[in-house]
């Protein structure tokens, strides 16, 4: 019998991959060996014998990225040579110390995000199921890069069955991440703000100018088409006109929403143990306490607000920031308020906005990721107390629909929710009536270890622990019974909500992308009046979205999209990228104008109003996405580049005259 692994155990890499080198230069973080990659795939090679990680609870390492420029690692763990890979991406905030702390819990594909810890961001799970007995390798490659090299350090790769400690005090060879004013202080760039003066007196001069700010002559009230008009209901609805689809406003005119989501005061970063990267800490007693948040359980801090409080006080910079919003927004030709706003600021003011539900299952357990047990007896009282979320704005014509939740985390999967379930579940209601529907379709268990070629029976499917690898023809029979799983889900919610609101479009739930492969849940969308999608390619994903609006025959909303650039000091340029500022420009016509011209488009918005923080988001985004930046100075070519293309919108929409289609350079993905 071998002997147990002793822990904690250091891992050391075998080999490098690609042009990796060692760095020579003595390492500022103890115990560290120094890297630098030229190219993505540079990384390491571990190799560990088989029962090393048997016991292991936990992976953890030190890093500290010597660069000013995002960049994303990929951790792999592999069972052999041809077994599966779980697959684990984090990036690192530039500048500072961080500790990765992956629990090993993740490799059974349970959950597909984990909270970031400091400078340790964004870390994703995916790819297949691993058995941590079973793994012999792991691999640590640049999986994301700027076209600079990336130079880091970091101690050994550790297996603990004992979680390690979270890391206090980070080190920060540069000192303060963020200025006073919320900026970056590793960069300089030609727009940056320099001093506190400078902001308030553009804050000041935007409320001035706001009452005179208007949408383009030819939109509505709602931002609709002025001139020809249908039937008017007091709410926005769906409209084919025999060439294309429309929404069309309260009032009856063609509408297509271009709009912006996170409309709101939205730079916040979490700060805890990151306080000494701050440059300036208001005093939370004073004037400057709303600067303090928390998201969840963590404290966070937005110098957006504290411009704002600066400029017009702690009593007024909300009312003062809603005005100068609104106004910005009718500037630049949008007339949508997009998801995860402050929509309360539109109700008031009669501007079309989008609401998004928070979707919540009190009763209801979950049996894979954020998939409830759909056949449990609390699933309907659950969607009913979902659905009164839209009681308070049921009666109001301004808003033009709601999104029943975002991305669900159950879609980033390689698996079906019923293959997941069986793995992560060993009893519920959805395993039970699983098993009773493999019993209607084969009657016995002979027949169903027939039709499934692999021993089982319908009491194993039904519960308990289940770790056999699925075959084919399983797979085959639980994509059939997830498209149930998910038409039951989808469509309770939306029965419920239809109950507390019949007047408004539901607008779907928000997908992360669509493929040929996802097509198996389509029976269980229809009950949406708009499907909704996010898509962050060069331009809307025709060929796809085209065949999905068909096979529903129901328009498409793109729910997000942006571009970002690195020439405005921030680490990251976002999901799409392009060269510089006036790219993002050029970027924006080519897609809204594109999508505009396609008939099953009923609209597109843009993610987001502000840039993210430099220190990083929630999950740690930090990037160059907004038309405004922290201390609200609009990025001119993109504030142009939307005017332009809202300008001449219904008359691309309507076929008149071709999309803008002179398209930049797209680089390298960032993010």
């Amino acid at each position: 019998m071998s002997a147990l692994p002793e822990y904690p155990l250091s891992l050391h890499p075998e080999r490098s991959l690609g042009t990796l080198s060692l760095d020579p230069a003595s390492s500022p973080l103890a115990g560290a060996e120094g890297y630098v990659a030229q190219e993505v795939g540079d990384g390491l090679v571990y190799h560990v014998p088989v029962g090393a990680l048997a016991a292991a609870r936990w992976l953890s390492a030190d890093f500290l990225l010597d660069s000013n420029h995002l960049a994303v690692f990929l951790l792999t763990l592999q069972e052999g040579e041809d077994g599966p890979v779980f697959r684990h991406t984090f990036g690192l905030l530039n500048q500072c110390q961080a500790r990765l702390r992956l629990p090993l819990e993740a490799v059974n594909q349970n959950r597909w995000r984990y909270e970031r810890e400091g400078a340790w961001l964004k870390p994703l799970c995916g790819g297949e199921r691993v058995d941590p007995r079973r793994v012999d390798r792991l691999t640590l490659t640049v999986l994301r890069k700027s076209e600079q090299p990336v130079r880091w350090w970091m101690t050994p790769l550790t297996a603990t069955a004992a979680e390690p400690p979270r890391l206090q005090e980070p080190l920060l060879p540069r000192g303060p991440l963020l200025d006073e004013l919320g900026q970056s202080t590793l960069h300089d760039w030609p727009a940056k703000s320099r001093s506190a003066a400078e902001i308030t007196q553009r804050l000041h001069d935007q409320l001035a100018a706001a009452p005179a700010q208007r949408w383009p002559v030819t939109y509505t009230r709602w931002g609709g088409l002025a001139g020809r008009r249908l039937e008017a209901t007091g709410f926005f609805r769906t409209h084919h006109d025999g060439r294309r689809w429309w929404l069309i406003d309260p009032d009856g005119h063609l509408f297509w929403s271009s709009g912006i989501d996170c409309v709101r005061l939205d730079t916040a970063a979490p700060c805890a143990g990151l306080e000494q990267a701050l440059t300036w800490l208001p005093d939370p007693a004073g004037p400057y306490r709303p600067v303090y948040g928390h998201f969840r359980d963590t404290p966070t801090i937005n110098y957006l607000i504290a411009n704002l409080i600066r400029a017009f006080g702690p009593e007024h910079y909300y009312a003062r920031w809603s005005e100068i919003t609104l106004a910005e927004l009718r500037r630049l030709g949008f007339n949508t308020v997009g998801n995860w706003s402050d929509w309360q600021i539109a109700r008031a003011a009669g501007f079309p906005y989008v609401r998004p539900m928070e979707l919540r299952f009190p009763r209801t357990p979950l049996i894979y990721r954020d998939f409830p047990d759909v056949f449990h007896p609390a699933f309907a009282e659950d969607a009913a107390a979902f659905a009164e979320q839209l009681s308070d704005t049921a009666d109001d014509p301004a808003l033009i629909g709601y999104f029943l939740t975002n991305e669900p985390t159950w879609g980033f999967a390689q698996e079906t929710p019923a293959a997941g379930m069986l793995f992560t579940t060993p009893a519920c209601a959805t395993r039970r009536a699983l098993s009773d529907w493999l019993r209607d379709r084969y009657g016995n268990d002979t027949a169903l270890s027939a039709a499934w070629r692999m021993q089982t029976s319908f009491t194993a499917v039904a519960e308990g622990l289940w770790s056999t690898p699925l075959t084919p023809a399983a797979q085959e029979d639980l994509t059939a019974f997830s498209a149930i799983m998910v038409e039951r889900l989808f469509g309770g919610l939306s029965d419920a909500c239809r109950k507390v609101d019949p007047h408004h479009l539901n607008l779907g739930v928000r997908y992360a992308t669509v493929r040929e492969t996802t097509l198996w849940m389509a029976q269980g969308l229809r009950c949406f009046d708009v499907f909704s999608v996010n898509c962050y390619s060069p331009r809307v994903r025709a060929a796809i979205f085209e065949r999905v609006s068909t096979l529903l025959d129901r328009p498409i909303l793109v729910g997000e999209f942006h571009f970002g650039a690195l020439d405005v000091g921030l680490p990251a340029s976002g999901i799409g990228r392009v060269r510089d500022q006036a790219a993002r420009g050029q970027a924006f016509r080519v897609y809204v104008e594109d999508a505009a011209a396609k008939p099953w488009c009923v609209g597109v918005h843009w993610f987001q109003l502000y840039d993210q923080s430099a220190l990083g988001r929630f999950d740690g985004e930090n990037y160059n996405i907004g038309f405004l930046d922290v201390c609200n100075r609009p990025y001119a070519p993109l504030a142009e580049a939307a005017r332009a293309t809202h300008e001449r919108l219904y008359q691309v929409a309507g076929g008149e005259v071709e999309p803008y289609n002179d398209a930049p350079e797209y680089l390298p993905l960032l993010f």
